[in-house]
């Protein structure tokens, strides 16, 4: 399937909902605008994709440690980092239809009455642009006031910033080292839209690698073909990624320098994460303002400097529906159309099904048994009875499940089970006693399917 075609977006939006992936959230009371609750295969899909994330980032090194800061921070905190004063796009109104559009990204939005127009394209009159300020305000304790006032957090990274002595003296780190979070964040978006593209409340991963000033460059350089590998190994389609550096012009006035992960979505092409260079800016804004010390006191050489940071920082919902994307294929089989997700089998939200071939003589309560024995193996599984074999397999195809179990006559007396490639329909005969071994070899010996590039 095309997936650059005028319509994809609508088929993925169709089957996120139709196999339990993304719902509307709200959606009873009509629901509210770009606000996304997850189904029982997308809430696994997430958090196979944080795991994925997290495995790479912390787990498997030495030099990056995990944190998980407050959504809720003192308001000094964003007024200090300029997210209270400088936090903000271009909005104009549209006078005729009512709607409301990013100044700066008028060619990329549809007017509301004429949805193949651009907005000002409508005969409309636009407003003069005016700053939006991105920030969810809130307030604390039971009386609302000016010295309640208190925000939703727009980014991970400041929680990060502020715990850098604390995590410094605590795990006896140094330079050059990092400090990874997962966590919501919300921004008060203009005009979020292509799904869960961008949304007003989403999910960050956001890691601060703290590095000698001198070493800025180098460790920039590997942070950015780091994260665009993490992505190829998850099976992600290398022909629709590319490394884009910014300009001068888009640059922070504190930067030195920043490159985005860019995939090609049906709507073109868009950022997948952002590698920055921060210098020593946050560290350094805040120790000013709350008079505490952030440097960092090197024992060998006796220096005390502010470390510059290193920040790859990618959408957690944005990243999950690119797998979804790049992984979504049709294929006639049998003179039908096969719907299939080629998820990694370590992103896949489910890893096995089971099925019985019949519900009788036994296969069932054998099924059961198999099962049980794969969860205990830390396998995710789903289990299937009703209707045929291939309709099952079909089912689990639009799942994304990578392998599928089928307990037949020879289970019971030969304790043998046939196991279904998802991606190339073949079939493995493997003794019951050594499924779940033979599984975790699969999932880690698994490449990508060569598919043609459309």
């Amino acid at each position: 399937m095309d997936k650059r075609a005028q319509g994809f977006m609508d088929t993925i939006v169709s089957l996120c909902k139709r196999r339990g992936f993304v719902f509307q959230a709200s959606e009873i009371y009509g629901g509210i605008g770009n606000t996304y609750d997850y189904g029982p295969l997308g809430v696994e899909l997430k958090r196979r994709v944080k795991e994925a994330w997290w495995n790479r980032m912390v787990t498997s090194r030495d030099d990056i440690v995990g944190l998980d800061s407050a959504i809720i921070q003192n308001p000094k905190v964003w007024e200090t980092s300029g997210h209270v004063g400088g936090f903000s796009d271009p909005m104009v109104d549209c006078k005729k239809c009512k709607g409301r559009f990013r100044a700066d990204k008028l060619d990329e939005a549809s007017c509301l009455e004429r949805p193949s127009k651009h907005p000002g394209e409508c005969d409309g009159e636009l407003t003069e642009a005016r700053a939006f300020n991105l920030m969810f305000k809130t307030s604390i304790g039971p009386v609302e006031s000016t010295g309640s006032v208190a925000y939703l957090r727009p980014e991970t990274a400041q929680g990060i910033f502020l715990n850098f002595k604390n995590v410094l003296e605590s795990s006896r780190l140094k330079p050059p080292f990092g400090i990874a979070q997962i966590g919501k964040s919300f921004r008060n978006e203009i005009t979020p839209g292509n799904f869960v593209f961008r949304t007003r409340e989403f999910e960050q991963a956001e890691m601060e690698f703290f590095v000698p000033p001198p070493e800025n460059d180098k460790w920039f350089a590997y942070w950015r073909n780091e994260r665009r590998s993490w992505y190829e190994d998850y099976g992600i389609d290398p022909d629709r990624l590319r490394l884009r550096d910014h300009d001068k012009t888009e640059l922070a006035h504190y930067s030195t320098g920043c490159t985005d992960v860019e995939y090609e979505y049906p709507f073109g092409w868009g950022e997948l994460e952002g590698i920055a260079c921060r210098t020593d800016f946050d560290l350094r804004r805040h120790s000013e303002a709350s008079g505490v010390e952030l440097k960092y006191f090197d024992p060998d050489t006796k220096e005390r400097y502010f470390p510059y940071v290193i920040e790859p920082a990618a959408g957690v919902d944005r990243t999950a529906l690119t797998f979804l994307i790049d992984a979504y294929d049709e294929e006639t089989v049998e003179g039908e159309t096969r719907v299939v997700l080629h998820f990694h089998p370590e992103i896949a939200p489910v890893t096995v099904g089971v099925f019985p071939l019949v519900k009788k003589e036994g296969m069932p309560d054998k099924a059961h048994e198999i099962e049980r024995e794969l969860r205990r193996a830390r396998l995710t599984t789903f289990y299937d009875e009703k209707g045929a074999i291939g309709r099952r397999y079909r089912r689990q195809d639009e799942a994304g499940t990578p392998f599928c179990v089928t307990i037949d006559g020879d289970t019971l007396q030969q304790d043998v089970v046939t196991v279904r490639h998802r991606d190339s329909m073949e079939q493995d005969r493997v003794k019951a006693s050594e499924l779940a071994a033979w599984i975790g070899d699969a999932v880690r010996s698994w490449k990508r399917p060569a598919r043609p590039r459309v």
